[in-house]
């Protein structure tokens, strides 16, 4: 190299040699220097990621240890918890029998207190009937002395029905006697009472005349009802009020004839047929314009003079016929009203 600058220098050129060799030689130390700190760094960093991984290892070992510690802890928390709620179970059961057993006991109590109390009353019970026996039997003494009492009473009772069978025997031949008086009495009344019933017909014959509407059916005097109402009504019309005045009059004087004490009664019963009675809120059917009418005819009777005990109206609507053909005729007969002259 000495000689290359000693060429070099000979040829008259500058002389750069010297300073590259220096930088060279700088740059080679530099590089050195920078291997050795890597050197250094490399072993550093090697020890330092030798320990890292030791460190790694144990902490791994460790977090391994805590795992299966985590897992024995959680096992033993399920078995804890299971034997809390097992303890729960029989601690509520325990409570319930508890609870079941001092309501058994106050019951028990309860019933002792009872059984004491029915204890005591039967005690008293059995005292009072101690001290009732002694007078019991004083009763049961009493007693037998009034049966043999009684039992004396009866025998002279039998004596005074014997006696009295005969009364008795005596009083219904007596009654049988009265019986029949009694009924030759109501028959000759009954008689009597047809006499006079005869010869108030005979009269009325007399005093109405022949008339179509007006007639005597067995024991009874009919009015055809359109001589006395007009349809539909219970109001006494003037033809109607003058042939009740004539039977009126006539019987007044048949009534002057009557003993008093003969049962005699005047009655007047209303009857319609079966067509219904229209548009008329006074009489709502049939029946209450019979009895409407009766009623009419019997106080008209009595402003006549008629007593009123001795009237009576009655009512039976279209239920008791005389013609059940259906034709017009034997409506007309059965809208009527009979006046009988009977027994009270």
């Amino acid at each position: 190299m000495a000689s290359r600058s000693r060429r070099f220098r000979d040829r008259g050129g500058p002389d750069i040699w010297p300073g590259f060799v220096d930088a060279l030689t700088t740059l080679l130390l530099a590089i050195s220097f920078l291997l050795s700190v890597f050197m250094l760094a490399q072993f550093f960093l090697g020890q330092a990621l030798s320990g890292r991984d030791e460190a790694l290892a144990r902490l791994n070992s460790q977090i391994a240890d805590l795992t299966d510690l985590l897992a024995l802890e959680r096992q033993a928390n399920a078995e804890l918890r299971l034997s809390v709620s097992s303890l729960s179970s029989g601690v509520e059961s325990a409570t319930k029998e508890r609870d079941q057993l001092r309501d058994q006991l106050a019951a028990q109590g309860d019933k002792a207190t009872g059984l004491e109390a029915q204890a005591s009353q039967l005690s008293a019970e059995l005292d009072r009937e101690k001290a009732l026996s002694a007078d019991a039997q004083a009763q049961v003494d009493l007693l037998n002395r009034q049966i043999a009492e009684l039992r004396q009473q009866l025998t002279e009772i039998a004596a005074l029905l014997d006696q009295s069978d005969v009364k008795d025997r005596e009083s219904q031949a007596v009654i049988a006697d009265l019986g029949r008086r009694l009924n030759l009495a109501l028959a000759s009344k009954v008689e009597e009472l047809a006499r006079y019933r005869s010869e108030f017909f005979g009269r009325l014959r007399e005093v109405l005349g022949e008339r179509q509407d007006v007639r005597i059916v067995g024991d009874r005097f009919v009015f055809q009802s359109e001589v006395l109402f007009a349809s539909g009504s219970a109001e006494i019309g003037p033809g109607g009020q003058e042939t009740l005045a004539r039977f009126a009059a006539t019987l007044k004087e048949i009534m002057a004839q009557i003993p008093t004490e003969l049962p005699w009664i005047l009655r007047v019963d209303g009857h319609t047929d079966v067509t219904p009675i229209i548009n008329s809120p006074l009489y709502p059917s049939n029946w209450e314009l019979s009895t409407g009418r009766a009623v009419a005819v019997a106080k008209f009777l009595i402003a006549q003079g008629i007593p009123p005990e001795r009237v009576a109206a009655t009512g039976f609507g279209e239920f008791q016929p005389l013609d059940t053909s259906g034709g017009p005729e034997s409506l007309a007969r059965n809208r009527r009203i009979e006046l009988k002259l009977t027994e009270r």
